[in-house]
């Protein structure tokens, strides 16, 4: 009995030596995500994505799977499993098939699924790359976007002759269908109906199945947005006619389910990169565009049409939440609901317009998906993806507002330390968002990403997270307002927020660290060559150089739509707003971070700001991710970004 109760004491102690005892990075990579919430064409039920770090010693991946439930919630079960994980669920018309993405055959491929379970059916053996899918309304096709292999291209690789001429031979995805049910064979073979003379992106079925309207551009390039132009496509004879083609990006179409109109975005002529879109509808067959009414950041995100055809249903960021909303062919949008707190993703409209899929978290919850009857009622919880995360306590954030030196009402978000007491002073981490039309929103603090805001608090730090001028979700006004200036009165709005927050009595004057990613990264390395005050800085894929950064990103259009012209007819402008230019100001130490893979960001703006400042002999740290594009993907790539942000504060703020 002794030997047994000394056993059961060391067990008891090793458990409780693994059970945290508060927010650290290692737990936020335990926070699974909800994407592509989908509600069946009834609304009896609801497919889901959960996503979740798979970190072994030879795999760091993030994998989904698609979990099925009912739409009280009272029922719920994991339709997909394996390794490679499956994405993008959609419900066959007659519901009785959840539709997905897999790589489980070794490429992307179309499968499906009972609803009933069982095992996965592969529609489709496709070799090369696929895009997007959607099932027609009569269930008996499905179209989808997809580049076939080149064998050329293979050859070329294999005899090392795999040169590339830039800009000949755009990788375009064409328009392809597919049956759904098998010939007498037992084959499914693929027909192209539009092909990859441009590069085909988001489209729709008409209600009767007959056509298809599909968005297209010259490229897949990132900079080729701005081209954007509709056609339609009659899928039995594979004639093309031109649907919406302007200076105007025209995007993302819908059709009504009365078949009477087409639904689609559309930007200002030019397109701006800051954004600026609007809802149109085109009669069909015939007939001049119309606007729709403006939305409140005047930048929607379309999700279909209701089942009367007499409203389009959206969603678009307001201030530091979303919502959703309804805008009827004349007059102004409304409300159909808004959370009480935090913001809404990953939001889908089913096949009849009647029921809507979305995710929701807020500072102090973790994501879940959420059912919503657009007939009435209240959303409807219907996951349970991270209700077994531990307990622990977070810090608490609140919305706070300050004035700006010119007197613009500026917001963002104040994260508490955990255990916060009035009156004591902590150390402020001012944390700036990308973008720069991004926003931060009322996210739950310990999920996976850049910045472990939940570890942060819980190690004593109060964060700040400022939506400066020219951050997105307040309208188009505030959006534009740093248009020529960057590094000015943006610069302004994030000093006067930290002011702010010292004369709260909450932040540490000799206690401050500043970082950021990509714009936030830029604002960073802008800051620390204008201020001495920062203790730290990381600066996480910044641009640092206008002129250099124009000259290799993939979106060279970018910088000269914000600082009108081009660096060579612009150069002064170019120069005055780069960080290089004053970093002969810089003390702070800076840990710099980058991914070699980062094609929008290119490393090189990383290296320009690592080598000056060690040439200069300040403390600086530079890490390089190896196949990381602009952002960190791969799990322990994730943790340790973390980390870092974390041992560099700790070292040089504490």
């Amino acid at each position: 009995m002794r030997r047994s109760g000394i056993l059961l004491t060391l067990l008891t102690l090793s458990l409780l030596a693994q059970t945290p005892t508060a927010w650290t990075p290692d737990l936020h990579m335990q926070v699974a995500t909800i994407g592509t919430v989908v509600p069946s064409p009834d609304g009896k039920l609801v497919a889901y994505m959960e996503t979740r770090a798979l970190m072994e010693p030879e795999k760091s991946e993030m994998v989904s799977q698609i979990f099925l439930a009912s739409a009280d919630g009272s029922r719920r079960l994991q339709l997909t499993r394996g390794e490679k994980g499956a994405s993008a669920p959609s419900f066959s018309p007659d519901g009785r098939f959840v539709y997905f993405l897999s790589e489980r055959s070794g490429k992307p491929n179309l499968w499906r699924i009972a609803v009933d379970g069982g095992e996965a059916e592969r529609l489709t053996d496709w070799k090369g790359e696929i895009g997007s899918y959607k099932v027609s309304p009569n269930g008996k096709w499905i179209a989808f976007t997809g580049r076939k292999p080149d064998d050329e291209e293979e050859r070329a690789k294999k005899e090392k002759r795999d040169w590339i001429v830039v800009d000949e031979k755009p990788k375009n995805h064409a328009l392809w269908i597919l049956p759904a049910e098998p010939d007498t064979k037992g084959k499914r073979e693929p027909r192209e109906v539009v092909p990859a003379t441009r590069h085909i992106a988001a489209f729709d079925w008409s209600p009767d199945s007959r056509r298809i309207a599909f968005e297209h551009r010259p490229a897949p390039k990132a900079d080729e947005w701005t081209k954007s132009d509709l056609s339609e496509v009659e899928v039995e004879s594979g004639q093309v006619r031109v649907l919406a083609a302007t200076g105007a990006a025209e995007q993302d179409p819908h059709y009504s389910p009365d078949g009477r109109y087409l639904a689609f975005t559309v930007t200002s002529e030019p397109p701006r990169w800051p954004g600026e879109e609007r809802i149109a509808v085109l009669p069909l067959p015939g007939g001049d565009r119309r606007l729709l009414a403006a939305t409140y950041d005047e930048r929607p995100n379309l999700l279909g049409w209701t089942r009367d055809s007499s409203r389009v249903v959206f969603s678009e960021m307001k201030r530091t939440r979303s919502a959703l909303y309804a805008l009827p062919l004349e007059g102004p949008y409304v409300t159909v609901y808004e959370p009480p707190q935090g913001v809404l993703g990953a939001a889908t409209l089913n096949l009849t317009g009647t029921h809507v899929g979305f995710a929701r978290e807020s500072s102090a919850e973790p994501p879940e998906a959420y059912l919503l009857d657009l007939r009435g009622g209240a959303p409807v919880q219907v996951s349970r993806a991270n209700t077994d995360l531990p307990k622990l306590p977070l810090g608490e954030t609140r919305l706070v507002r300050w004035k700006a030196r010119d007197g613009w009402e500026i917001e963002g978000l104040l994260t508490y330390p955990v255990g916060y007491e009035a009156g004591k002073r902590y150390p402020l981490i001012l944390n700036i968002h990308g973008g720069p039309a991004g926003v931060y929103t009322e996210t739950f603090i310990g999920r996976p990403g850049i910045y472990p805001l939940a570890a942060f608090a819980a190690k004593g730090y109060a964060v700040l997270r400022p939506n400066p001028r020219g951050s997105g979700g307040y309208g188009k006004q505030f959006r534009f307002a740093n248009v020529n200036d960057w590094g000015g009165k943006d610069y302004e709005d994030l000093m006067a927020g930290v002011d702010h927050v010292i004369g709260m009595g909450v932040a540490d004057p000799d206690r401050l660290a500043v970082m950021g990613w990509s714009y936030g990264g830029y604002m960073t390395s802008w800051v620390i060559g204008h201020t001495q005050r920062f203790k730290a800085a990381v600066v996480g894929a910044a641009v640092t150089n206008l002129w250099s950064f124009t000259g290799t990103s993939d979106i060279p259009g970018f910088l000269p739509d914000y600082f009108s012209g081009e660096p060579w007819d612009n150069f002064e402008a170019y120069r005055k707003h780069s960080p290089m230019s004053y970093v002969k100001n810089v003390t702070t130490p800076a840990l710099i971070l980058h991914g070699e893979a980062d094609v929008r960001v290119p490393v090189s703006q990383g290296y320009e700001l690592y080598n000056a400042l060690k040439r200069r002999g300040v403390t600086t740290k530079m890490v390089v991710y190896p196949r990381m594009p602009h952002s960190p993907r791969e799990p322990k790539f994730v943790l340790d970004v973390m980390q870092r942000h974390l041992d560099w504060v700790e070292k040089y703020v504490r």
